[in-house]
C-alpha cells in the first residue's frame, strides 16, 4: 500500500491579519475590508454591486495555500463565491509556475476550475468576479445544476442532476446550500433546519478520481463523515476543528504510469 499521505502539505495556521496581509501581496485588495476606527477586520459588506459580504480570509487563505502547496491540477467547486476567485488566483500561479511541466501529464483540464451551483445569479456573480479580479486566468467553467433529494445506499441525500465533465485532483464542498435541495425523499428535505447539508455526488464520482485526490470541505462535517462512511476506496480523514475543515485523502497505489507521473509532480513521491 502506497504510504502518499504523509506526503499531504497542510496549510499553517493564521490569523485573520496574516491572511489579510498575504491577500494584500498577491494583488487581491478587493476582498481586504479594514474598519479603520476599530483596527481590526469587520463583516462590513463590500462590493455592494455584487450583492456579497467580506469573505473569511482565514478560510480563503488555507483553500489558496491546499492548492498551491500539493500543486493541483483541476478542480471542481460545489458552491461559489469568493472562494471562486481564490481558487482561480492560484491556480494561475500554478499555471505560470508549471505550465510547461504540465504538458508532460495526461491531465485533459489542466489548471481549470469547474464551479457547479444551483442558482444562476451566484454563478453569475462568481464569474464576474473572476474576471474582474483574475485578468490574467487559466480557464473555468460554471455549470447550473437542480439538487434534488434521493437516497444513497439506502440513506437520505441530496444529488446534483448534473455534474461538471471533468476529473479533479482537488474538490471543494461548499453547496449546495441545504435550503436549495427541492423535493423530498419519504417525506424528508434536508431545507429544515434540524437537518444538514448531504449531498452524495463525491460518490458518484468516487471510482474515477485518482490516488493523491483532496476533499476539502467548508464546515459540512456531518456531510464528510457520510462520505468517508459510503466511500468504497481507502481515503485517510481529517477533522479539523480549529478550522471548521474536512480533509479526505486518496492513499492507493498508483494506478499506472500516468497517475505515478501525477504523485510524482505534486511531491509526494
Amino acid at each position: 500500500m502506497s504510504k502518499i499521505f504523509k506526503n499531504l502539505k497542510i496549510p499553517k495556521n493564521v490569523n485573520e491579519k496574516e491572511a489579510a496581509d498575504f491577500f494584500l501581496k498577491i494583488g487581491l485588495k478587493d476582498i481586504v475590508v479594514k474598519n479603520k476606527k476599530k483596527k481590526r477586520y469587520t463583516n462590513k459588506p463590500i462590493l455592494n454591486q455584487l450583492n456579497v459580504l467580506k469573505p473569511d480570509l482565514v478560510d480563503l487563505y488555507r483553500i489558496y495555500q491546499f492548492i498551491v502547496l500539493n500543486k493541483r491540477t483541476t478542480v471542481v467547486e460545489f458552491g461559489c463565491g469568493w472562494s471562486s476567485v481564490v481558487i482561480m488566483k492560484a491556480l494561475n500561479f500554478l499555471n505560470t509556475k508549471y505550465g510547461k511541466q504540465i504538458k508532460k501529464l495526461r491531465r485533459n483540464n489542466p489548471f481549470e476550475l469547474a464551479i457547479i451551483d444551483t442558482e444562476k445569479k451566484y454563478l453569475k456573480i462568481a464569474e464576474k468576479k473572476i474576471k474582474s479580479f483574475c485578468k490574467k486566468r487559466a480557464k473555468f467553467s460554471s455549470t447550473l445544476s437542480k439538487s434534488t433529494m434521493t437516497t444513497y445506499n439506502g440513506k437520505i441525500c441530496s444529488e446534483h442532476q448534473k455534474l461538471p465533465l471533468v476529473n479533479p485532483d482537488f474538490i471543494y464542498l461548499d453547496g449546495p446550500g441545504q435550503e436549495f435541495s427541492t423535493g423530498n425523499k419519504f417525506g424528508i428535505n434536508v431545507s429544515q433546519q434540524d437537518f444538514m447539508p448531504m449531498s452524495c455526488d463525491i460518490l458518484k464520482i468516487e471510482n474515477f478520481l485518482t490516488p493523491g485526490t483532496i476533499i476539502l470541505t467548508d464546515g459540512r462535517t456531518a456531510n464528510a463523515r457520510f462520505l468517508k462512511n459510503n466511500f468504497q476506496r481507502n481515503w485517510k480523514y481529517i477533522h479539523d476543528y480549529k478550522n471548521d475543515q474536512n480533509i479526505l485523502f486518496l492513499e492507493e497505489d498508483k494506478l499506472g504510469r500516468p497517475n505515478y507521473d501525477q504523485l510524482k509532480f505534486y511531491g509526494y513521491i
